[in-house]
């Protein structure tokens, strides 16, 4: 293990963020118990002042097709495991398309579009060095407890890769801003869409400094420059607050705040 300054303005999604000294896993390494684990920063907001962290390093990028079986290492990106389930006509990983980040990340939120989720198609995930059983993880809408840090995730694989499917899913994203962001800020709460809360209580385009929600899609904070951690957290919690006031709804953060 060794240590690397990361400047999560550069580095993170949303390019909100410091330079912070981030600890590297390499293969082998006894895992900190006293660090937090993050992927590929795809849907974080870290403050000036996050808890100790600590990252998969490169040894942790890898697939491994055996007869049905795909292992897959967690700091793999997201767009690496896509192009080799289209390569090796593997089904269920259409959606894994236009969701950033590494596959740890996405274990970690059981990240996903619509209905397709990450948890739908996996067998079993190594956690601190021991293999354990989907059925024993307590999961659930864009959340799991991985109690420990995920290393490798095994899936179960089906042949028959659906371009059909594939293109569906990208369409469903299609509305997305390209500007910087960390991706949905609030998850849809039960029977409803945080995005049309957003927009209903009029904060759609809202402000704060250089921090936005997005006019094109109102669930997404977007940065518009030199945006602030300060700036993010003001317009997420306004957000939160007037939601609340007007519909009774607490909306829950999908965005993880350091």
């Amino acid at each position: 293990m060794f240590f690397k300054t990361i400047d999560f303005s550069k580095f993170s999604s949303i390019k909100v963020g410091t330079s912070i000294e981030v600890l590297m896993l390499e293969h082998g390494d006894e895992i900190p118990t006293d660090r937090l684990i993050i992927g590929h920063a795809n849907n974080l907001l870290v403050s000036p002042t996050p808890p100790p962290l600590m990252m998969l390093f490169k040894d942790f990028s890898f697939m491994e097709l055996e007869d049905e079986v795909l292992t897959v290492g967690c700091a793999t990106p997201t767009g690496k495991l896509l192009s080799f389930a289209k390569k090796n006509d593997l089904s269920g990983f259409e959606f894994v398309s236009k969701l950033p980040g590494s596959i740890g990340g996405m274990l970690a939120m059981n990240a996903g579009v619509k209905s397709y989720e990450i948890f739908n198609i996996l067998d079993a995930i190594k956690i601190d060095g021991k293999w354990v059983e989907k059925k024993e993880i307590e999961h659930g809408y864009r959340f799991a407890k991985l109690n420990g840090v995920a290393t490798e995730v095994r899936f179960n694989v089906k042949r028959g890769f659906s371009k059909e499917l594939l293109d569906k899913l990208v369409n469903l994203r299609s509305n997305q801003p390209k500007t910087p962001s960390a991706g949905s800020a609030f998850k849809n709460p039960e029977d409803d869409y945080a995005g049309r809360l957003i927009e209903e209580v009029g904060l759609k385009g809202v402000s704060k400094g250089d921090m936005q929600w997005s006019e094109i899609h109102a669930n997404f904070l977007v940065n518009h420059g030199k945006g602030t951690f300060e700036e993010a957290k003001y317009l997420i919690d306004l957000a939160k607050e007037r939601v609340l006031e007007q519909f009774g709804i607490l909306l829950k953060e999908e965005v993880q705040i350091l």
